[in-house]
């Protein structure tokens, strides 16, 4: 019996003996707006026959369908399963054991020191029992006295302050434990997270070893659309900085490790819809009331976002009050004010919803801390029609790849503003000449900063051109006062490319060329995918209608190269942070226009005249005569263009009727009704213009202009 218990207790020891637990590293990140693919490497050595192996230390929020296992070689798969360890956890933040550490270490410390006053505290206690002196027991005379009295006072207040300085170290020491244990307690607001395992069960025809590559999916990732567009002067181009924001929290981190971005979402249903026939029949004058299309995927939940403002307006641009702004599956909404702007904390969901009586209700994810809405009308069965760059065919050299042999001096000759690069003679090294300075040459060569740092003993050849994003040049005093001396010689500044353009068949890939450390604690990892510099047209727009500011606008062409996506924008203009706004690329307009700013330098007024007819009725009909004044002003001690419109109402009803236009010097635009003035204004120069209408509708009823 006893032999039979032995064997019991053995046979799970050779049973569990011969699984092997192999770690792996984490190779590369394809980061998805929402989710991720990682991708790790393992060795290991398997024995010919069946063999188990444990890959532990994974993320226990794999999605268990999407693991694939690659570099087999001659070897089977017999079984695979994936299992979550909850008895091994790790630690949720890496510097825990680190601070437990510290913690210990200064509770020793302070241990000692409380040691040190006990002593200090007994020596007090011998010397007060033993400081009265007696007569019958030896006679002292008074010099005798002054000596043990100078000596008690002495050795009672050094304790006292030893004692003192202790406590104030002491004091101190518990303080930063409690700054440390504080620590902890920010960085490990979850509780350690279990581990999770892939076990293999392999069948090898002889003695192998693998190079494995485990891959799959993790939820609890993604990364977010984000720009810097910045303008130096007006006319100047703009220089838009395309980044990501990348967050995981997905239990494990990402140290050091290759990371591509992609712009699909594989948590979306790809399955393609099948239209089938229509029948009509008669039903109540509700149904079908709301169009039930699914809407355009392309934008991202941003799990960063804590506050929304936007303005929600109708079709016709007007602001609309009263609308209902909700987080969608909670009671958690606001209401538009007069002006139809909202304003909305953010704890918990995904979606905005939208409703409106007489407009269609609309759901869009929670993308940006900024999101403004126009609302349709809920009668009108409008096809939404969105153009975007995906699936659309390039050439190679806008992918960023080289159709030919380009040389680093061909890129940079006539695409620089002030440069010529000659030969010297035959086969010498290239000349290059900023106007303004002296020839540059091997001995003499102009100050390179390459992404923001200079650099030394730099040569035109050096640079692979299809690295290159952008060149700038600064020469003279400019160069002189922004580098010191040595831009003499004139300044090149260049932008290199951040990442590499990829497009697969149904997504964007941007392959980052710098590794990046990604902790699994949901902060934020800015992640630069490259710069573009772009040419704009800038102008003054103001619609006093809606709005009595002045706006600064830019507007560019062709972004659709660039692979951009819906997002928050931080506009900086001459060097100031000028406010943020959203980028959206899916405007099937052939220009994005960004606002820049108010400028207060620069007024509009619209104001309606009085009494311009006497008349107001005709037979059964009310006759309303509007006439406005527009007046601009141009405070500013520089020239400006400005667009200013209007508009004149259109009729949606036979028995409303819009006549007598007059549109004097305005652009009018007849399908839209909208006026456009294109002014060009000297410095302090005033302007007037004028437009005016009627509206005959039948009496008694209502009708608002």
């Amino acid at each position: 019996m006893r032999k039979l218990i032995q064997i019991v207790f053995v046979l799970p020891y050779f049973v569990f003996a011969n699984d092997l637990k192999i770690p792996s590293k984490i190779k590369e990140v394809t980061v998805y707006l929402n989710g991720a693919q990682i991708t790790r490497n393992a060795t290991c050595s398997l024995e010919s026959g069946t063999s188990e192996v444990v890959f532990t230390g994974l993320s226990h929020k794999i999605e268990e369908s999407s693991i694939q296992v690659s570099g087999l070689q001659a070897v089977s798969i017999l079984s695979m399963s994936f299992d979550i360890n909850y008895l091994d956890k790790s630690e949720s933040h890496p510097k825990t054991t680190l601070w437990e550490n510290e913690i210990e270490r200064i509770t020793s410390e302070v241990t000692f020191l409380r040691n040190q006053i006990v002593g200090l505290e007994e020596e007090e206690k011998v010397i007060t029992t033993n400081r009265l002196v007696s007569a019958d027991n030896q006679a002292l005379d008074l010099q005798k006295i002054k000596e043990i009295s100078q000596y008690y006072r002495e050795r009672i207040t050094a304790i006292k302050n030893e004692i003192f300085k202790i406590n104030l170290k002491i004091n101190q020491f518990n303080k930063d434990i409690r700054d440390i244990q504080n620590q902890l307690a920010e960085a490990n607001n979850s509780p350690a997270l279990p581990q999770g395992e892939l076990t293999l069960k392999f069948d090898a025809p002889i003695d192998t070893s693998l190079n494995i590559q485990l891959s799959y999916l993790v939820q609890d990732a993604g990364w977010i659309p984000n720009y810097d567009i910045k303008s130096k002067a007006l006319n100047a181009p703009l220089n838009l900085a395309y980044k990501a924001n990348v967050y995981q929290k997905t239990g494990k981190d990402w140290n050091n490790v290759n990371v591509i971005l992609s712009t699909g979402n594989p948590t979306y249903n790809v399955s393609k819809p099948n239209l089938e026939a229509k029948y009509l029949n008669f039903t109540n004058r509700y149904a079908n009331r709301y169009s039930n299309k699914t809407k355009k995927k392309g934008y991202a939940y941003n799990p960063t976002v804590r506050k929304i403002v936007g303005t929600v307006t109708d079709e016709s641009g007007e602001p609309l009050p009263g609308v209902n702004v909700v987080v969608k599956g909670t009671t958690n909404g606001a209401q538009t004010d007069f002006d139809g702007n909202y304003s909305l904390n953010v704890t918990s969901g995904q979606e905005l919803q939208f409703s409106y009586v007489g407009q269609k209700t609309t759901e869009i994810p929670i993308y940006s801390s900024i999101m403004n809405m126009r609302m349709e009308e809920d009668y009108e069965a409008l096809e939404e029609v969105v153009v975007t760059g995906y699936g659309s065919k390039r050439e190679k050299q806008a992918l960023g790849y080289a159709v030919s042999e380009v040389l680093p001096e061909q890129l940079l000759q006539g695409q620089v503003a002030g440069i010529n690069i000659t030969n010297a003679s035959p086969g010498s090294t290239k000349n290059i000449r900023i106007r303004g300075v002296s020839s540059i040459s091997k001995e003499k060569l102009a100050l390179f900063i390459i992404d923001g740092v200079p650099m030394d003993g730099i040569e035109l050849t050096d640079f692979d051109p299809n690295e290159i994003a952008n060149i700038e040049t600064i020469k003279d005093a400019s160069a002189i006062s922004l580098y010191g001396n040595r831009a003499s010689n004139g300044v090149m500044i260049i932008t290199t490319k951040k990442s590499t353009l990829k497009d697969d068949l149904t997504n964007t890939k941007f392959i980052i060329k710098k590794p990046y450390s990604i902790a699994s604690d949901g902060d934020i990892t800015a992640i630069e995918i490259n710069t573009f510099k772009m040419p704009a047209t800038y102008e003054y727009f103001a619609a006093p209608i809606i709005n009595e500011n002045v706006f600064l606008t830019a507007s560019f062409k062709d972004w659709e190269k660039y692979q951009l996506l819906p997002g928050e924008a931080s506009i900086y203009f001459e060097g100031t942070y000028a406010g943020k706004t959203t980028l959206n690329p899916y405007t099937v307009k052939k220009e994005m226009v960004l606002s820049l700013g108010i400028d207060p330098n620069i007024t509009v007024t619209r104001k309606q005249q009085r009494n311009f007819k006497s008349k107001s009725f005709t037979g059964s009909n009310r006759l309303l005569d509007r006439v406005y004044d527009l007046e601009v002003k141009n405070n500013k001690n520089t020239a400006i263009t400005l667009k200013l419109m209007d508009r004149i109402p259109k009729s949606q009803n036979k028995d409303i009727k819009v006549d007598d236009i007059e549109t004097f010097t305005a652009n009018y635009d007849k399908k839209k009704s909208l006026l456009t003035w294109v002014m060009n204004l000297a410095a302090k120069e005033n302007r007037k213009e004028q437009f005016s209408f009627q509206v005959k509708y039948p009496r008694g009823r209502y009708i608002s202009l």
